[in-house]
């Protein structure tokens, strides 16, 4: 099933073979405008929803009007095929730079961005508030938001998946990631390497 917080841009539709009349008359208004919901982008953009292009794409309408011929079908699988090898050979090849705290200076960053996200993580205890210093963290769950922090202070890396709509290519380039992310944070950290090991396992 699509994922249906998947979109897809202007220039992502036209490359799965729609034309500017096409989106115009079968896709119409699009879901987003003005920012890209995945990173808060504020870059003006025009996002569709991955799920309601595929679903245009099986109906008769679309076959009518699909400007695409078997040769060129062949030609934008293989173009997919290039740019899910080009994705991935890149998320292998980026370095990944993971900031360098002391410990306390972490810590501190880990229960503010605790603070800020208003949601526990996942395996922390239920009930209660977020504390207000380190000292007031449950057992274990201190360990769990340093990850959490670090992670999102990775999130720009995500940009390296743009491009891919497909769920096998992306899926696959999602769990590479992800994999040389945690690594890396284990790398910088290795207290918080069997957190990271542990994340790994439960997000696969």
């Amino acid at each position: 099933m699509t994922d249906r917080t998947t979109y897809v841009t202007l220039a992502g539709v036209r490359r799965r073979g729609w034309t500017d009349t096409m989106v115009r008359d079968l896709l119409g208004t699009p879901d987003v405008q003005g920012r890209d919901p995945r990173r808060w982008s504020l870059a003006p953009l025009r996002l569709y929803l991955l799920a309601r292009v595929e679903t245009v794409e099986r109906t008769p309408e679309f076959a009518e009007t699909s400007a695409l011929s078997p040769a060129r079908s062949s030609a934008a699988a293989a173009y997919a095929e290039r740019r899910r090898a080009a994705v991935l050979a890149a998320i292998r090849a980026e370095p990944i730079e993971v900031p360098r705290l002391p410990g306390p200076e972490l810590e501190r960053r880990a229960v503010r961005h605790r603070q800020l996200l208003g949601a526990r993580s996942p395996g922390s205890p239920p009930g209660g508030t977020p504390p207000k210093a380190s000292g007031e963290a449950p057992a274990g769950a201190l360990v769990r938001w340093q990850v959490s922090y670090l992670r999102q202070a990775l999130a720009r890396y995500e940009a390296l998946l743009d491009g891919l709509y497909g769920e096998t290519g992306r899926g696959e380039a999602e769990r590479l990631l992800r994999r040389r992310l945690y690594e890396a944070i284990a790398a910088a950290y290795p207290a918080l390497a069997q957190e990271c090991r542990r994340r790994l396992a439960v997000e696969r």
